[in-house]
């Protein structure tokens, strides 16, 4: 039995550590990364945007210090967040310098947007990359702060989801996933299939019209989120390795010639699933199975290892790469939170069970018959 500190530790080490040791290879097709590190089962260190800085090995990139925002607003507020909340995160901490040099440059437009009188809600109007996996591969912590709670994940998603996309965007819908997936497997006795499970029965929407089960509602590219993923699974049920998985997924995500091509939710996301599949629970082997996959691969071993830690916990986990990823932070140039990989953990952990506390002086004052 894996602990809920543990599984709440285990989330955290999974995307922080899986995006350090995909970003060196971000963007690489899988063959050149076989051509260099026969298997990538390390971290190394990396440049990312041609600006000469040559980052520390352990290094984390846009999506955690995107994560470590949402992180920094539910500690401080010890409850379940608002786009609002997250706003007031964004002005005081985000370093003015980060976009370009850690986060993505459009994230600098959104920032100056933030800074204005308008709703929180309005500012992912004004990101033109509606479908990217931006939020999908960031929102662990709105799933922690949910733990056990499918339907307050979803909620939150869809409320919190929007300073970075607009209103019910295939974007969101897809870091739904991520977040009931988290959500479900904090759960006591979860397993795989009940998150798979979870997954399903509250994000397949053509549940929401009675009597309507024909395919009618297809997201953008045309299929439904469930069935996008339920295909995946298919095809990769007998795969045992990186290898054979990359092999299959190759045939259904080659997407190139447009920003950001490698970087759709649809695709990351589905291939997170699938590795969370194939892992069972084994942290470390989430990890290398994502980040030897190509294409995005900091982003995929962000959800797989997210999935996978919150459900198996650190067992499997060298300490020597959580060491270098506390150490990789601590000398980080422009995140916007020091905290190491078990601060982060733990206060959201304080955070929920602050919620639960709540929610028991609540039961129990309303609770007079």
């Amino acid at each position: 039995m894996v602990s809920l500190r543990d599984k709440f530790y285990g989330c955290i080490c999974g995307a922080h550590i899986g995006s350090a040791m995909g970003a060196p290879v971000e963007g690489w097709p899988h063959e050149k990364t076989e051509e260099v590190y026969g298997t990538l089962d390390h971290l190394v260190p990396y440049e990312h945007y041609d600006n000469g800085w040559v980052r520390e090995a352990g290094t984390t990139e846009d999506g955690i210090d995107r994560q470590k925002l949402m992180i920094t607003a539910i500690i401080e507020k010890g409850d379940r967040v608002n786009a609002e909340d997250l706003r007031r995160i964004w002005v005081r901490d985000i370093n003015p310098l980060a976009p370009g040099g850690v986060s993505e440059p459009y994230e600098g437009e959104l920032l100056k947007i933030s800074k204005a009188n308008i709703p929180a809600r309005d500012i992912g109007r004004y990101c033109d990359y509606a479908n990217l996996v931006t939020f999908a591969r960031s929102c662990h912590p709105i799933g922690l702060i949910n733990a056990g709670d499918v339907q307050g994940a979803i909620n939150d998603v869809m409320e919190v989801g929007q300073v970075y996309h607009y209103a019910n965007t295939t974007a969101l819908k897809w870091a739904c996933v991520t977040a009931v997936g988290i959500a479900s497997a904090t759960k006591p006795g979860a397993t795989v299939d009940s998150v798979l499970q979870d997954i399903f029965e509250n994000l397949d929407e053509r549940k929401h019209v009675e009597g309507r089960d024909d395919g009618w509602y297809a997201d953008y590219a045309g299929v439904n989120i469930v069935d996008e993923l339920k295909r995946a699974l298919e095809l990769t049920k007998d795969c045992k390795d990186h290898r054979e998985l990359r092999a299959v997924l190759d045939t259904l995500y080659y997407g190139e010639g447009m920003p950001y091509a490698l970087a759709f939710a649809n695709e990351i996301v589905t291939k997170g699933v699938c590795v969370f599949r194939m892992a069972d629970g084994d942290l470390k082997k989430a990890i290398i199975t994502a980040v030897n996959l190509g294409r995005d691969t900091d982003c995929a071993a962000a959800v797989a290892a997210g999935l996978t830690g919150a459900l198996g916990g650190t067992a499997s986990l060298p300490e020597e790469w959580i060491r270098q990823v506390d150490y990789a932070t601590s000398v980080h140039r422009f995140t916007n939170s020091k905290r190491t990989l078990r601060e982060c953990a733990d206060g959201l952990y304080g955070a929920f069970q602050n919620r639960l506390n709540k929610m028991r002086a609540y039961a129990a004052e309303m609770d007079i018959e």
